[in-house]
């Protein structure tokens, strides 16, 4: 009506409007039904992923199916707000005391492990002990141990077996836990010969990665399930694992997961012998300078 009326041109009346003629003529797509199937199925196997998370999940599963088609992250955040698959913000809480020095910063895989504990409960109340070994540069999770209790010696002996299957790390880092200042433990590690550093006591934050990937475990795994016993909660708690390693991408890894590291400084470390390889040395391995990888 309005350029019938006044005999104007399109060009015209879109200039004295303030709109673009190709916004005037954009007819929208409808959605991809296939996409927003594949995406809420993944949102219900993975009720504890964001967008961020889901996307990279998404990305592999599109491309993975011969598709060409690139998949924004800003097209699966919308999906996600448009169906209700967005995670509530995480309140973030303010760090106490005074920040500390990293005891033995990871620079290769096998040079730092740090172990820890997490708890829960059975169905009947009973509680758990879940002892978490991880590698600090790969960031693959070693072992998921769980039991009404874990001593000192079941510590010792869980990372003996870890040291015959995958090699000793030179290091290994924990909390001041009396399990983890135990002497029989130190003299067994000291045998083995790995060095034992602690944290500063009330300052987890040294133990950051470790800590991180308790937290997702306790998201994504043990809020997750109800164990009826303690051989559900180690089968449970393994087959996470499994997926944790082979099938989650991490973040800090640029979106591989850490089997795909792993197996990427591995190819790294055969193709430039007898030279080390290196690896960025920015929390993203993807960018940044190189360090040296032993």
């Amino acid at each position: 009506m309005f350029l019938e009326r006044r005999k104007l041109s399109r060009r015209r009346a879109c200039d004295l409007v303030g709109i673009s003629r190709r916004w005037l003529a954009y007819e929208p797509k409808g959605e991809d039904l296939k996409l927003v199937r594949l995406l809420c199925d993944l949102a219900r196997g993975y009720p504890r992923y964001g967008y961020r998370m889901l996307h990279q999940m998404v990305v592999r599963q599109w491309m993975g199916q011969g598709r060409k088609e690139k998949l924004n992250v800003k097209r699966i955040r919308r999906l996600c707000r448009k169906y209700g698959l967005t995670l509530p913000r995480r309140k973030l809480r303010k760090r106490g005391g005074k920040s500390v020095r990293l005891p033995c910063r990871a620079e290769y895989p096998d040079h730092v492990w740090a172990y820890d504990f997490v708890f829960d409960a059975l169905e009947d109340g009973r509680k758990l002990k879940i002892l978490t070994v991880e590698d600090q540069y790969t960031r693959q999770a070693l072992a998921v141990e769980v039991a009404h209790r874990i001593n000192a010696t079941a510590v010792a002996q869980t990372l003996l077996r870890l040291f015959r299957s995958h090699g000793a790390p030179q290091y290994v880092r924990s909390d001041n836990g009396r399990e983890f200042m135990a002497k029989a433990l130190k003299r067994r590690l000291k045998e083995a010969g790995v060095t034992c550093r602690h944290i500063d006591p009330g300052s987890p934050w040294p133990n950051g990665k470790n800590e991180r990937f308790n937290g997702t475990l306790r998201r994504e795994c043990l809020d997750m399930e109800t164990f009826g016993s303690v051989a559900h909660a180690q089968a449970l708690c393994q087959l996470y694992r499994g997926e944790y390693n082979r099938r989650r991408p991490h973040s800090s890894l640029q979106y591989r997961t850490p089997d795909e590291f792993a197996a990427w400084i591995a190819g790294a470390v055969s193709s430039t012998r007898p030279r080390t390889p290196t690896r960025p040395c920015s929390s993203h391995p993807s960018g940044g300078a190189a360090v040296a990888v032993r």
